[in-house]
């Protein structure tokens, strides 16, 4: 167990590794990965030296939307394993001295889970039509939708069910919008929290946290303009003018988590997924309700010093409001890996961003990646995030330096946003970061060791060719290889970072311009300074001993470009 496990706050200082199940590692050999794939992967958990596992939606669910439609919230998917697949799983990570934290979707269901069966069945008006958000549609006899939005997966947010009623849908047409004004809704979740954890689990990561409580009565629906582009409607609009996201009535449901969160020793925390306005952020993070919310201007940052360092200062304020501890993350199963990201060109313009996506996204290329490039500065970031006050989480495959897979057939994808979005050319999605891990590089079965049997089905997303030089066994028998690179970090974090519970920052002398420089106290009694060039000249490294470097220093002992270095003094 790392030292900071120890402690009852854990979460506040802690490095989580997000497991996305079905790719991780498949132990029964159907293509899918499963949880008793992650137990057999425990020890290569261990040695990474993380503190905790965030595991992405492992319940039964159609897989419309990768598991976030969730069809029973108190089980296990059977083509992952069962319920005693998961408690095996969690006594494994707890033997390894690693918390367990599961995804809760609390925003919508799938349209297979029993209670939506049931509201379809019971028609307008019911008790059971209650626990969604129902509306009668437009025109003579129903047949327009109630208003013109639109779904974040694209096409209209309002799906008929051939009665007059039509449900809300804010992403798939499969994943149907929760009433949380619903008293039963509020209790069943309730019943879920403290399922899991008594099962085992230590913490929760919360699914569209921010879009739970809506605002569908105060003004008729046909009122609200049909642009979701527009501040009104946006994801990340001011709370309390939005019908839908952000509203201040959704703080009041993580109050009452709280007291279920409090009635277990040590209390269980939760981490927000909320996109939403810096300003807010705190709200959720703070010690009545969850505990921590993503940082994700932090995560959305290109490769510039005064954007990182913008996200920074505002992560840490939010985290001083809160009472709390901020996070840091750079890549998840919803967004292109950054060191992909890193390695293409990095112009500061919306419409730059825009063409940027369209690279990552769409079937194409606009830019031409450079993976040296990439890789540089993936290993400059994990440095000078690992740093930071705060919990630091690590999507799987980052540690491998994996590139997004950007040319996947058409036919393979899985995931909504390819085939609902109606945006002109259709957007590929977010598969590209969900391929299945390469374990072994020399596989006679061609799935790099992503399946256990000798037989078995092909991996539910195709892996490319140069996944082989990325596999984990030839990682490890590399000693310069980003794995290596990370366990090194990791580490050292644990042991000089962490232990001291000091969760301060001081700006260095160095820090400005190009530079961002940082100072943290260590666990001896030495200053800790934490050194990231962005700029194309070197820069000047302060007095002490150099700890670790993510590239070879210059010859004068000046930081190269994209480059960090810690420091000790």
């Amino acid at each position: 167990m790392t030292k900071n496990n120890e402690r009852a706050d854990w979460w506040k200082q802690a490095v989580v590794y997000q497991v996305y199940p079905r790719s991780f590692y498949d132990a029964s050999g159907d293509g899918l990965g499963d949880i008793r794939g992650v137990t057999a992967r425990m020890d290569y958990l261990r040695a990474l030296g993380i503190d905790a596992i965030w595991l992405s939606p492992f319940y039964p669910s159609p897989l419309v939307d990768g598991g976030y439609d969730v069809a029973d919230y108190r089980d296990v998917d059977p083509r992952l394993g069962t319920l005693a697949d998961f408690d095996e799983m969690v006594a494994a990570a707890h033997d390894a001295g690693i918390k367990v934290v599961v995804d809760i979707v609390p925003n919508h269901t799938s349209t297979e889970h029993e209670w939506f069966r049931a509201a379809l069945a019971a028609g307008p008006g019911s008790p059971e039509r209650d626990r969604y958000v129902f509306r009668p549609g437009r025109g003579e006899h129903g047949e327009l939708p109630p208003n013109g939005w639109r779904s974040t997966f694209g096409g209209p947010a309002w799906e008929p069910v051939g009665d007059g009623e039509w449900y809300l849908h804010l992403f798939a047409v499969e994943q149907a919008d929760l009433n949380w004004k619903n008293p039963e809704v509020r209790e069943d979740f309730k019943r879920t929290l403290r399922f899991w954890s008594d099962r085992g689990a230590d913490g929760f990561r919360i699914d569209v946290a921010h879009a739970l409580a809506k605002d569908l009565d105060s003004r008729p629906l046909d009122e609200w303009p049909d642009d979701p582009d527009q501040a009104s409607l946006s994801q990340e609009g001011e709370g309390g003018d939005n019908p839908l996201w952000d509203r201040p009535e959704v703080h009041e449901i993580y109050r009452e988590w709280r007291k279920v969160f409090n009635e277990y020793e040590p209390p269980r925390f939760a981490v927000a997924e909320a996109w939403v306005c810096p300003e807010h952020q705190w709200m959720y993070a703070s010690t009545d309700e969850l505990g921590q919310v993503f940082n994700f201007e932090f995560a959305k940052t290109d490769w510039f010093a005064d954007d990182f360092r913008r996200a920074i200062e505002e992560g840490l304020d939010a985290a001083e409001r809160s009472r709390s501890t901020t996070t840091w993350v750079l890549s998840n199963h919803d967004m292109a890996r950054h060191a992909t990201r890193f390695g293409l060109p990095q112009v500061r313009s919306r419409e730059h961003h825009q063409l940027v996506n369209d690279w990552l996204l769409r079937d194409g290329r606009t830019y031409v990646e450079d993976r040296a490039l990439g890789t540089r500065r993936a290993r400059a970031a994990l440095l000078m995030e690992l740093g930071l006050p705060g919990s630091v989480y690590l999507y799987q495959g980052e540690e491998l330096g994996l590139f997004e897979v950007a040319d996947i057939p058409w036919e393979a994808l899985e995931d909504p946003e390819a085939r609902m979005t109606e945006h002109g050319d259709a957007i590929k999605g977010r598969d590209g970061c969900r391929v299945p891990l390469p374990w072994v590089a020399d596989d006679p079965t061609d799935a790099f060791g992503f399946s256990a049997p000798a037989e078995h089905a092909a991996p539910h997303l195709p892996q490319p060719a140069w996944f082989g030089s990325h596999a984990v066994d030839a990682e490890e028998a590399d000693k310069g290889s980003m794995l290596w690179f990370y366990r090194h970090a990791l580490a050292l974090r644990a042991e000089l970072v962490v232990p001291t519970g000091d969760t301060s920052l001081a700006w260095a002398a160095e820090n400005g311009g190009e530079v961002i420089a940082y100072e943290r106290p260590t666990a001896d009694g030495r200053t800790l300074e934490v050194v990231t060039n962005f700029g194309a000249e070197p820069a000047r490294l302060p007095e002490g001993e150099v700890l670790l470097a993510s590239a070879e220093l210059n010859a004068d002992g000046s930081l190269p470009a994209d480059a960090t270095v810690w420091v000790v003094r």
